[in-house]
């Protein structure tokens, strides 16, 4: 009996779209979801009776069940956030979880065989908690995260496979949340992380809500009255218009309530996001920076990112780095793509076991020290843009001879006062009293997956605390994993192969809501055509149907 090697499989565990991919016969294919799709929209839909829904059904009842539905939650992972879904609230890291479950998933139906072991990606800019709480989410989904590869890179890797020059790559990485600047060397097989920068918080979504603003602006309506229902509408038509932009300014189609255009020239766009626009370049200049480069030594510019096909944000980044980009690869696969050929290196597949790959601390890890009477002050042990792994010590001093402890306050950061960084963990170390002023080293160890382990030496005694953070996530003992298994086993998945059926049916529901007229008369009859086919229980026609009926709705304006 022969033992089955474990798949090559990476995941891009995407704000706006996830996608799993494979590494087979020399190169990274995507695996396609139960409606024969390679991206699965990051959107869980938990109704009242515990029906779960993740992905393109789930998409569809944004407008008809927003008070149930949920998107763009990994942008808050790592943070307080709950969200209240049917009779219940959970974490973005649950709902991570689900949609890591859903692509696992649509992997083993398409591979025959299960799928446990997985690289999955990450933005380079997120900390220590938010890289735990991924790995949870991987748990949480039956899942074994055995590498976390910056998004970046990933994308990197995916480019750089078959390179046979050296080159340096910048790569420009705009996600539905999230926005990641990273500088890429790669020469004789080797590629070096030169510098990462970026910024959490930013995103096509924030494209998008700025767009919102100035629609409700023009119609006189204020966020707060309108209903959950209407702002909707009016959210999924600003991003309907964004995303299939063409030719000079931009028209919104506003349905449903609204049942009316609103447009804006170039001009009035570029203004509606010129501080959106603006927040892109203290990245981008920061890792040059830091790469020590100027902009026109670098060979490459890469989009990555399904938010980096906007013009605005391509001329932005053209303009600074004085060169067009590069996007052969699609910005929305491209990442699962690498991910898939990281997960091959790490099972020594011939076709990539020469490449081989160094990445870097994104931020600065220090603790907090006092100077004289000023306390809180940072002091960095590991600097950002360090080459990882990593590891740096540091030699401090404890205040005064009788003091019982030491309190390691640990931050990520670069601000000069420890409040205005990101505080990570606390380790309470003893000392011993009247022996004078004691002398601690304090090491930073930081791992390949981005996870930082911390060691304290009284230098005095030679005494060793080989304490580390925790790598699960802070506050979430093993009991509250059982909870959220225990409540995320309670949900009810739909069977795989009525997905695409129930997802169409939604589509069209949400449709006849939305239009009026002959429109909403057409719609009606394609919903009770629909509904008789699926009385046939015919398989063939209604897969048939259900493809015609896909085509026509991508015309749909």
């Amino acid at each position: 009996m022969t033992v089955m090697q474990a798949p090559a499989i990476g995941i891009d565990l995407g704000t706006t779209n996830s996608a799993i991919a494979i590494w087979r016969e020399g190169k990274a294919q995507l695996i396609a979801n139960a409606h024969g799709e390679e991206l699965t929209p990051s959107i869980v839909c938990i109704g009242e009776d515990n029906t779960l829904l993740v992905g393109q059904a789930a998409a569809t009842r944004l407008l008809t069940d927003p008070a149930n539905t949920a998107s763009h939650f990994k942008r808050f992972l790592g943070s307080e956030r709950r969200y209240r879904l049917g009779k219940e609230h959970y974490t973005p890291t649950e709902l991570c979880a689900l949609v890591l479950g859903s692509l696992k998933t649509d992997a083993e139906a398409w591979l025959g065989q299960s799928v446990r072991e997985v690289v999955i990606s990450v933005p380079a800019y997120f900390g220590d908690q938010q890289r735990k709480q991924v790995r949870l989410a991987a748990e949480l989904a039956g899942l074994d995260a055995v590498r976390l590869i910056n998004e970046p890179t990933a994308a990197a890797m995916a480019y750089s496979l078959h390179e046979q020059h050296s080159r340096r790559f910048l790569v420009f990485d705009l996600g539905g949340g999230t926005f990641d600047v990273t500088v890429v060397e790669y020469q004789d097989g080797i590629m070096e992380v030169r510098a990462s920068a970026g910024d959490n918080r930013l995103g096509g979504e924030d494209f998008t809500q700025d767009l919102v603003d100035a629609v409700l602006g023009r119609l006189g309506a204020d966020r707060g009255d309108l209903p959950l229902s209407q702002l909707g509408q009016v959210y999924l038509a600003c991003e309907r218009a964004k995303r299939h932009r063409s030719g000079d300014g931009l028209t919104i189609e506003l349905g449903g309530t609204w049942s009316q255009a609103v447009s804006f020239s170039e001009s009035e766009l570029a203004e509606i996001w010129r501080e959106t626009l603006t927040r892109l370049r203290k990245p981008l200049s920061q890792a040059l920076s830091d790469a020590r480069l100027r902009p026109d030594e670098v060979d490459e510019l890469i989009f990555v990112g399904g938010a980096s096909r906007q013009s605005e944000v391509q001329q932005t980044a053209v303009r600074l780095l004085g060169r067009f980009g590069r996007y052969e690869l699609d910005p929305d696969r491209v990442v699962a793509m690498g991910a898939a050929i990281q997960a091959a290196c790490r099972l020594r597949d011939s076709a990539v076991e020469e490449l081989i790959m160094t990445d870097v601390c994104p931020f600065t890890l220090g603790i907090a020290v006092s100077q004289g009477d000023q306390h809180g002050i940072f002091s960095p042990i590991l600097e950002r843009n360090t080459v990882v792994p990593a590891s740096r010590v540091e030699r401090y001093r404890s205040g005064h001879e009788q003091q019982s402890s030491v309190c390691i306050s640990i931050y990520q950061g670069e601000r000069f006062w420890v409040r205005d960084n990101l505080h990570v963990d606390d380790l309470e170390i003893p000392l011993p009293t009247g022996k004078g002023i004691q002398e601690v080293d304090v090491r930073f160890s930081y791992d390949i997956n981005g996870m930082l382990e911390v060691d304290v030496t009284l230098v005095n005694s030679g005494e060793q605390f080989q304490k580390v953070i925790d790598r699960s996530p802070a506050g979430v003992t093993e009991e509250g994993k059982r909870e959220s298994r225990e409540r995320l086993a309670r949900l009810k998945h739909h069977p795989r192969d009525t997905l695409p059926n129930l997802t169409l049916s939604e589509r069209l529901e949400q449709l006849y809501e939305e239009s009026t007229g002959d429109e909403r008369r057409q719609i009606e009859q394609w919903l009770l055509q629909f509904e008789r086919v699926l009385a046939g229980q015919d398989p063939q026609q209604i897969r048939s149907f259900r493809e015609e009926m896909n085509a026509l709705l991508k015309q749909w304006h």
